[in-house]
């Protein structure tokens, strides 16, 4: 496969038209037919349903589309990294990580490297600890922000100055929010949603003294913005961090710790023995600093 030719078919997933992917290409609708056909008879797949008005992608085309794009995104952050220049400090860095109020740290950091080398650029990929570390382990990211509980035998890290506790996210009308802390008997019976990632649940597991399997889970999610807007009609109860949503003034949520208090620590991670580019180079000195200066004050 040329990677010409996967752009090519990244374009007309994301146009759902091979006329309207064509016109962004500034290829003729025959040239770039062809080219798709000939990609398919490589693979010996059919990858799109060709429709009247639309293409739509068949489950090998779902599968390619996440793979190409991992490869096309992996080829331009390398060919970011290799033009960068031997005096001036420019490029990308690409961190990825959970929802937390510790990427504000990130976001100070990124403020400071801006002011001395404006031509670095932060990209941010949020997703839960499965998703950075898949990331991290294709290249694809630089850096990792995990919440605890964590697995990082397999890179190295800094401890983070900052912890996070959980709790439950309710309506302000639920029978629970009269409470100032949920323990664990409260939730055997009631509809939970839960992150998805896999430690998470083992976490949970412990501190409710319940299998996961056996509570009544009736979602999941790895953001936690669309589960706030299923609790907000009344589907259940999120299990989440403190500190990511708003429940001040109109808000119709509220969040209440669970007792025993159930804190996570968090690390920023990277792949052992990385070559860090000048960009990613500069980013981990400049968050070191920032954490050093932390400690001292």
């Amino acid at each position: 496969m040329e990677l010409r030719v996967l752009r090519y078919f990244l374009a007309v997933a994301q146009e759902e038209s091979i006329s309207g992917a064509a016109e962004y290409l500034h290829l003729t609708q025959p040239t770039l037919s062809r080219q798709l056909m000939d990609l398919e008879e490589e693979l010996g797949k059919k990858l799109f349903i060709r429709g009247n008005r639309r293409v739509t992608l068949t489950e090998d085309g779902l599968l390619l589309r996440r793979r190409a794009g991992e490869i096309v995104d992996l080829v331009d952050k390398t060919e970011s990294e290799i033009r960068e220049t031997e005096d001036a400090v420019s490029g990308d860095i690409y961190i990825g990580g959970g929802e937390t109020e510790a990427m504000r740290l990130i976001a100070k950091t990124a403020k400071d490297l801006q002011k001395d080398y404006p031509n670095l650029r932060c990209h941010l990929f949020s997703g839960n600890a499965d998703d950075v570390t898949e990331r991290l382990d294709k290249g694809l990211l630089d850096f990792g922000i995990l919440i605890g509980p964590f697995d990082i035998k397999k890179y190295e890290y800094i401890q983070l100055p900052a912890i996070d506790t959980w709790g439950v996210l309710m309506r302000k009308d639920s029978p629970l929010a009269v409470q100032d802390m949920v323990k664990p008997q409260d939730l055997w019976d009631l509809p939970l949603l839960t992150s998805r990632q896999t430690l998470v649940k083992n976490g949970l597991s412990a501190w409710i003294g319940r299998d996961y399997e056996t509570l009544n889970i009736v979602s999941t999610y790895n953001l936690v913005f669309n589960a706030t807007l299923m609790v907000e009609e009344g589907l259940g109860y999120a299990l989440t961090l403190d500190k990511l949503v708003n429940t001040s003034g109109d808000s119709k949520l509220c969040f209440r710790p669970l007792e025993p208090k159930l804190e996570v620590g968090l690390v920023l991670v990277w792949k052992k023995y990385q070559v860090f580019s000048k960009a990613t180079e500069k980013f981990l000195e400049c968050l070191q600093a920032r954490l050093n200066e932390n400690d001292r004050s």
